[in-house]
C-alpha cells in the first residue's frame, strides 16, 4: 500500500460522508476527495427523518451481514449519543409507538426487537393515543439522526483533517483512474454509473412543521408517521412511490399526509408549516456492499439503502472501509 494513497468517495449523502470519515479514522495519511453533485441540504439524506427504525424488508447479502450492519450502526450512534457533541451532530434519543387498526405484525420489528433497550406491547391506555379503532400497538426506545446537522459536522471534520470536497458529477469510473481506491456511494446515481437496474427510486414526500409539544414518534397504517426532532421541528409523512422519479411537490400527497397525521394529533392542523420536501430513496435488494475491479481500478460499492440509509450508514460504512483497506493491500490487478 502507498504511504499516502489517493482515495475518492463518490457521493456526499449520509453513506458517502460516513464512509469518508471512517476511512479517514482508519488511515489518517490518506488523501481523501469527496466528489458529489449535491452537498448537505440538497441531498436525499437531508430530507430523511433519520429515526432508527429499519424497514423489516431491509437486508444485506446474508442474515448475518444484515444483523451485523444494524448492530454496528446502533452502537455507532449510541456512542455519539453519549458524547458531548451529540446535539451538535444531530443525534437524540427518542421513544416511538407503532399502531395499527388491522395487523398485529405491523407493530413488530424483528430486526431491532433484540437490539433496542425497550420493545414492548402498548398498554390499553397507550392505545387510546391512536385513532379510534386501533387494536394493536408497540412501544420501543430508539434514537434519531438529523442529517442537516450530522452532514455539515462530518464534512467540517473531514476538511479540517485535510480531505477535499469537490462539486461535480462522475460520469464513469474511467475518469477516476488516478485514484488508488474509489468508494461508490452514489445512491441512485449508481443506477447509471454501474448499469445496475436492480436499483430503483422510491419517492418520498414529507412536511416539516413546528410542533414542540410532540415528544414521541408515532407510526400508523398506510405509512403514516409523526417524528419529532430537535428545536421543536416535526416530520410528517409519508408516501412511497415505487420506481417514481417525480421530485415535484404534490399538494394531493401533502393533504393526504396531513389528514392521516391529524387523525393521531388533531392539534397538528394548527402547526406552522416550515417546509414541504421530496426525495428519492435509492432502493436495492440486497443493499450492495462489495469490491469490484473495473478496468484495473479498485472500487468498493456501498449503495442501495432505500429508506434505511441514515440508520444503517455506519454499519455498512464499517464493512465498506474494511473491504477497501484489504483491497488496497492486495496485489489484485485484473480480476477478483
Amino acid at each position: 500500500m502507498k504511504d499516502q494513497p489517493n482515495i475518492a468517495v463518490i457521493g456526499a449523502g449520509v453513506i458517502g460522508m460516513t464512509v469518508a470519515k471512517l476511512f479517514q479514522d482508519q488511515l489518517r495519511n490518506a488523501n481523501i476527495t469527496v466528489i458529489a453533485e449535491k452537498y448537505s441540504a440538497d441531498t436525499t439524506s437531508d430530507v430523511a427523518a433519520g429515526i432508527f427504525k429499519p424497514g423489516t424488508h431491509f437486508k444485506g447479502s446474508t442474515k448475518e451481514i444484515t444483523k451485523k450492519w444494524l448492530t454496528d450502526s446502533w452502537h455507532f450512534w449510541q456512542d455519539i449519543l453519549k458524547s458531548p457533541d451529540a446535539e451538535q451532530m444531530g443525534v437524540m434519543p427518542l421513544g416511538s409507538y407503532i399502531f395499527s387498526k388491522e395487523n398485529y405484525h405491523v407493530t413488530r420489528n424483528h430486526l431491532i426487537e433484540g437490539l433496542v433497550p425497550i420493545y414492548r406491547p402498548a398498554t390499553k391506555e397507550e392505545l387510546k393515543m391512536a385513532p379510534e379503532g386501533t387494536k394493536f400497538g408497540s412501544y420501543f426506545s430508539t434514537l434519531k439522526v438529523e442529517c442537516e446537522r450530522y452532514l455539515p459536522w462530518t464534512g467540517k471534520t473531514l476538511v479540517e483533517r485535510g480531505a477535499k470536497m469537490i462539486r461535480g458529477k462522475v460520469e464513469s469510473f474511467a475518469s477516476l483512474s488516478n485514484y488508488d481506491l474509489v468508494f461508490n456511494c452514489a445512491g441512485l446515481g449508481a443506477k447509471y454509473l454501474c448499469n445496475d437496474y436492480d436499483l430503483v427510486p422510491i419517492r418520498g414526500q414529507i412536511i416539516k412543521v413546528n410542533a414542540p409539544w410532540v415528544k414521541h414518534a408515532l407510526y400508523g397504517d398506510y405509512d403514516t408517521y409523526i417524528i419529532p426532532g430537535l428545536n421543536g421541528m416535526v416530520t410528517l409523512g409519508g408516501v412511497r412511490g415505487f420506481d417514481s422519479y417525480n421530485l415535484n411537490y404534490s399538494k394531493y400527497d401533502a393533504a393526504d399526509i396531513l389528514e392521516r397525521c391529524c387523525e393521531f394529533l388533531p392539534d397538528l392542523k394548527n402547526a406552522e408549516v416550515i417546509a414541504h420536501k421530496v426525495g428519492l430513496r435509492p432502493h436495492r435488494m440486497p443493499v450492495r456492499v462489495e469490491p469490484e475491479l473495473i478496468d484495473g481500478l479498485k472500487v468498493v460499492h456501498c449503495y442501495g439503502h432505500g429508506g434505511n440509509g441514515v440508520m444503517t450508514a455506519p454499519g455498512t460504512a464499517i464493512d465498506a472501509v474494511e473491504i477497501g483497506l484489504n483491497f488496497l493491500r492486495s496485489n489484485v490487478r485484473n480480476k477478483l
